[in-house]
Parts: C-alpha cells; sequence; structure tokens
C-alpha cells in the first residue's frame, strides 16, 4: 500500500478535511508507533522511540490515496511538562468533536494490563462521543496463547457494559492486521 506522511498538527493547523479519517488513540507506552509501521508495512514511517510520549503533535498518514491514519499524542505517562500534556489533550477534544470526516477511532491497551484507570476513562469519552470505536489490545507477543485467553476472559468481565470490539494484536508477528483493516475499511465506507 501507498502511504505518504502528510505532517504534524495543532488544533490550529489542522488541514480541512479531504478523505476519511480514522484516528489512533491510546497510552503513552502503549505501542501506538509500532501498530502504526505494522498496520501500514512500512518500519519507521511513524517514529518509534524508548521514551513514551514522544508523539507530541496529531500526525497524518495517507494510505491508498483516499484514506487517512491519525495518530494521537497518546495519554498518561510522559515526561513533557503538565502544560504541554493540558496543549495534547486540548488539540485532541478539538480534533476528536469537530472533524466531519472522522469515522472511526482504534483505541490501543496493552493486552498485559488493560484496562488501566486512564483506559477506562478515555473508552467513557469515545462512547460518548458515539464515534465508532475499535480496542486494539497490543503486545500480545508478550504472552502465552493460554494467558491471551485468560486477559481476554478478564477484560470482557471488566467491560461486560460495554459494547466494544477487541481485537488482539501483535506488532511484532502481525497478528489482528488483518482484522484491523477489516475494521477501517468497514467504516470508512459506512
Amino acid at each position: 500500500m501507498d502511504v505518504q506522511f502528510l505532517g504534524c498538527f495543532t488544533a490550529s493547523t489542522l488541514p480541512g478535511p479531504k478523505y476519511p479519517e480514522v484516528a489512533v488513540g491510546g497510552r503513552s507506552n502503549v505501542g501506538k508507533s509500532s501498530f502504526l509501521n505494522t498496520l501500514i508495512g512500512r518500519r519507521g514511517m511513524a517514529r518509534v522511540s524508548s521514551k513514551p510520549g514522544m508523539t507530541r503533535t496529531i500526525n497524518f498518514f495517507l494510505c491508498g490515496g483516499n484514506k487517512i491514519l491519525v495518530d494521537l499524542p497518546g495519554y498518561g505517562y510522559s515526561k513533557a511538562s503538565r502544560s504541554e500534556q493540558a496543549r495534547w489533550a486540548g488539540d485532541i477534544e478539538f480534533y476528536l468533536n469537530g472533524r466531519k470526516n472522522l469515522k472511526g477511532v482504534v483505541l490501543l491497551g496493552d493486552l498485559r494490563h488493560f484496562p488501566v484507570a486512564s483506559d477506562t476513562g478515555a473508552l467513557d469519552w469515545f462512547l460518548e462521543l458515539g464515534i465508532p470505536l475499535l480496542v486494539v489490545l497490543t503486545k500480545a507477543d508478550k504472552l502465552k496463547a493460554g494467558e491471551v485467553k485468560r486477559r481476554m476472559s478478564q477484560i470482557s468481565r471488566a467491560l461486560k457494559d460495554k459494547a466494544i470490539e477487541f481485537v488482539v494484536f501483535s506488532a511484532k508477528t502481525g497478528t489482528g492486521k488483518k482484522e484491523v483493516w477489516g475494521w477501517i475499511e468497514k467504516v470508512m465506507s459506512g
């Protein structure tokens, strides 16, 4: 797939809507950049860092010439100042509340720890906005198959009152990539 990096934006510099968009969000250390690189099949397209909180702008990627993946700044742990984190939160809120061509949100969570309090808050917010939501549970390769099954059962019980679709994902093995693209194609065409 042809992928083009369109740029880094803040609330005040967002480009006009041109193609359908799906936003990707999650905690700062959940592996968003690795997820995006695996999803689009291009190593290094989204910058991977060993330090959480390095995505500080809203980053646009044009995929296949007709759809945009939007990498949002992470929430939670980061060494950035509180004022900078507040700016990111404002940018994210502005983007999510005002984007007419936003078709869905992919919320990433670490399968080993999901949901922590900040994940639950993000889930509630996205569900309240009424935007189609897919929860992608990353780092599946770090658990054995039996542990993955056990964690999925625990997560389902913890979130039983919420109607949420889940996909288990591994940037290392590509597990879940086909399912994520299937969901993205479905919400973009709907």
